[in-house]
């Protein structure tokens, strides 16, 4: 006995293009930052006590989703500002910090009090539903505004992340 079956392959294609007149406008999400620090003057150690995202994304259709994509990319932020740092090796050129003991990234007590808010706008531009992403415009300033918060608390201004100690002393 014989079984033959017989594969169909199928395609499809579709060809999705902006709007007309999107090329005159930018249809990007947006944000601002605030950030609260301490800064302990015996150590240098910085510490973000609150911080409030504000971002503009045009209709948000998950509230709670989008709120925490935007609190887990600020954390992320707080991160590359103070505690985050790829050391190399200068004498062969390999990563020193290959694992999460070495590599520091923030925890529960390294962040303070975080918000997320969204500014209620209607753009209808970028597309008919007025949606915008917020893939990574959560993150994007962060440092910024902790490195700024910093340099008014303390009147130094750090240019090379992470902000440690030994760059405050």
């Amino acid at each position: 006995m014989m079984i033959s079956e017989q594969f169909v392959d199928f395609q499809s294609r579709a060809d999705a293009k902006p709007p007309t007149g999107t090329d005159q406008y930018s249809i990007h999400s947006f944000n601002a930052n605030f950030a609260e620090v301490k800064v302990n003057i015996a150590t240098g150690m910085v510490k973000v006590t609150r911080f409030l995202a504000v971002t503009g994304a045009g209709k948000i259709l998950n509230p709670k989703t989008a709120r925490s994509q935007i609190i887990g990319g600020n954390i992320w932020g707080i991160g590359m500002a103070l505690t985050e740092e790829s050391v190399i090796d200068p004498r062969y050129g390999n990563f020193a910090t290959r694992s999460f003991a070495d590599y520091h990234v923030p925890s529960n007590m390294d962040v303070g009090k975080l918000d997320a808010m969204f500014i209620n706008e209607v753009d209808l531009v970028p597309n008919k539903l007025g949606v915008k992403g917020i893939g990574e415009v959560g993150i994007v300033g962060v440092a910024a505004a902790i490195a700024n918060a910093v340099f008014n608390a303390t009147g130094k201004r750090v240019r090379n992340l992470p902000i440690t100690p030994d760059k405050l002393l």
